[in-house]
Parts: structure tokens; C-alpha cells; sequence
């Protein structure tokens, strides 16, 4: 993903991000009707925009590809996963992979913020175990890990 505009708050747009996705998972509405309703509340303008709309349609064109990527990790199959957990997996999958702008640590305490204010009672350390397990594999460079323990890691 391109770097995006900076100017307002990506924590907000990772908010708004998952409520769109959220909305678009529990009613199959056409995503562009999901962003629409979602820009219309009276906060939307505190959010990075170009960053919501980046990561919406990010994780709505990859969701395959970032379920093929999570599902090693996680102890059930995404569709036992409440759909909020579900939706944070993917949204911080999706920062991981294709925003290299972004620390790995700040992409999944991210995640975490979200899985404490919307997940269920532990949902956060469930997220913050996957998403850790993830980060190894995809960022290499910033946990410091050798190739030969890549390579482990992906057994």
C-alpha cells in the first residue's frame, strides 16, 4: 500500500475501517453503500479519510489472501471467529503485510486498542497472539530474526 496523506487520526480511520467492515460482513451490503453510511457520521471528519478508504478496500480486495495468511494461527477457522475479532485480525494482517509505514508494533497495539474497546473479555490477547505470531513471519528486519529462524517459524 502507498504511504497515505497525512492529516487526520489513523487510529480513528482503523475505528471507522472496522465498523465497515463489520457492517459489510453482517448485511452483505455493496461496500461503497458500507463507506458511504460510515463517512456520514459526525466524527468521520477527525479520521485520516485516505487511510480508512485505503484500508476498507485493502482488506475487502484481499480478504482471501490475509485469511490464507492468519489461519495457521489461530486455533479455530475464521468462521468461528466473532466477526469483530474476525475483522481486527484482518485489518492488522492487512497493516502488516502492505503498510511498511507502520511499525509492527503499532500495528498490532492497534488491533489490540480495537479488541479491548469492541472484542469480547479476552478477544485482545487473542488478537495480540496472532497478529505477534504474523509479524515474525512478515517482518523479519524489525523482530531481528535470521532467516534460518524464519524458516522455522513458517514449519
Amino acid at each position: 500500500m502507498k504511504p497515505v496523506a497525512k492529516g487526520g487520526s489513523r487510529s480513528l480511520s482503523r475505528e471507522y475501517a472496522l465498523r465497515a467492515l463489520y457492517a459489510q460482513h453482517m448485511t452483505g451490503q455493496d461496500p461503497v453503500d458500507v463507506a458511504a453510511h460510515v463517512r456520514d457520521d459526525m466524527d468521520f471528519k477527525k479520521a485520516n479519510a485516505a487511510y480508512f478508504e485505503a484500508l476498507f478496500q485493502g482488506v475487502l480486495k484481499e480478504t482471501a489472501d490475509l485469511e490464507l495468511k492468519l489461519t495457521p494461527h489461530l486455533d479455530r477457522s475464521m468462521g468461528e471467529l466473532s466477526p469483530i475479532e474476525r475483522g481486527i485480525l484482518l485489518l492488522g494482517a492487512h497493516e502488516l503485510i502492505n503498510c511498511p509505514d507502520v511499525p509492527y508494533r503499532v500495528a498490532i497495539n492497534e488491533a489490540v486498542e480495537l479488541a479491548k474497546k469492541y472484542g469480547g473479555t479476552d478477544g485482545h490477547k487473542y488478537v495480540n497472539g496472532v497478529l505477534d505470531k504474523l509479524a515474525k513471519l512478515m517482518r523479519p528486519d524489525e523482530f531481528g530474526t535470521s532467516d534460518r529462524q524464519t524458516q522455522k517459524l513458517k514449519k
